[in-house]
């Protein structure tokens, strides 16, 4: 699985384009955390997000600002810029890991507008700059597991889902969290295609996205989020598998039913809607018992997968009367 459509030395832009000041290496962008994280202690406070609202850049791969750390992050040393940009599941831009770089190179996420809908208070279409103000930027760096059996530790700029929840006031009927993706047949040559019923379609119980770990990113690595990642704004849920996490997120509509899903509507025996990731429930053509960290060696040994990928303290008493072998 590993190996399959991966193309090297893959450019996330022509080399012209690219200015150093853009672009963060693995190594920098470790020792400048370990530098963070040692004046933070000296100084006997924590890094304290800006009292002002976020503003996202709209320049591509361009530095964010004011960004907080935070204490749910792993302790696992990032990937690479590299590996994170050029191995990719976005099939709005093709099916193969390393189409979507390519792919997604001319795409234009700006301008951009989020519509918020449903069983909540507060309801419209938000321009993006707009949707973002009332947020605080966090980084997180957290572990997220494909369910192809590959794994790879991410750092993630965005904001908290549960606040955002919070800030359109849900009502006591919203019981899902439902999310879209832009589709543009002319930007996103996969959708052309008929892989999937599109546009691509996601959703959480409520009890899910209020728990402190999703958020919705806008960055990687401390910078504008590439295209191919999901820019400008997409979901990470840590605890489940890859799919979904929604890119290129254009509509939220809170709802009393359970949203229809992208993978869960076109393979419902390989695709359920909960997706927590779970050694003990094998894809019917794999196990999901062990994986492989990308970027290492083909011939690496794999590591044990880690029952809600290793967040079950934050989680697990969300399903605790659920059986997750049946609801998977």
């Amino acid at each position: 699985m590993v190996g399959r459509n991966w193309r090297k030395s893959v450019l996330i832009r022509k080399p012209d384009d690219v200015r150093p000041s853009e672009i963060t290496s693995e190594s920098n962008y470790i020792n400048r955390r370990d530098f963070i994280r040692s004046g933070a202690i000296a100084g006997g406070s924590l890094i304290a997000p800006s009292a002002l609202s976020a503003v996202i850049p709209d320049t591509r791969l361009a530095g964010l600002s004011d960004v907080a750390q935070s204490a749910l992050s792993t302790d696992e040393a990032p990937n690479s810029f590299e590996d994170i940009s050029t191995y990719n599941n976005f099939y709005e831009f093709g099916l193969g890991k390393g189409d979507p770089v390519i792919q997604a190179e001319n795409f234009k996420p700006r301008p951009w507008a989020i519509e918020v809908s449903g069983h909540a208070t507060k309801t419209g279409t938000f321009d993006f700059d707009d949707f973002m103000k009332p947020f605080d930027l966090e980084e997180r760096i957290y572990r997220m597991r494909c369910v192809e059996a590959w794994s790879m530790v991410i750092p993630w700029v965005g904001i908290s889902l549960a606040d955002v929840v919070k800030h359109f006031q849900p009502t006591s009927k919203a019981q899902y969290v439902a999310f879209e993706t832009l589709e543009d047949r002319d930007q996103m040559p996969g959708i052309r295609g008929r892989s999937l019923d599109w546009p691509y379609r996601e959703g959480l119980t409520i009890a899910e996205a209020t728990n402190p770990l999703p958020i919705l990113a806008v960055g990687i690595y401390g910078n504008v989020i590439p295209n191919q990642n999901g820019a400008p704004i997409r979901l990470v849920v840590p605890w489940k598998y890859g799919f979904k996490g929604i890119k290129s997120i254009v509509k939220i509509r809170f709802m009393s039913s359970r949203p229809k899903t992208s993978w869960n509507m076109a393979i419902p025996g390989e695709y359920g809607f909960y997706a927590n990731v779970n050694p003990t429930v094998n894809h019917p053509r794999w196990s999901q018992a062990r994986e492989r960290r990308i970027g290492g060696s083909l011939f690496a040994s794999k590591q044990e997968t880690l029952m809600f990928n290793g967040y079950g303290e934050h989680v697990a008493h969300l399903y605790k009367d659920l059986n997750l072998r049946r609801y998977f």
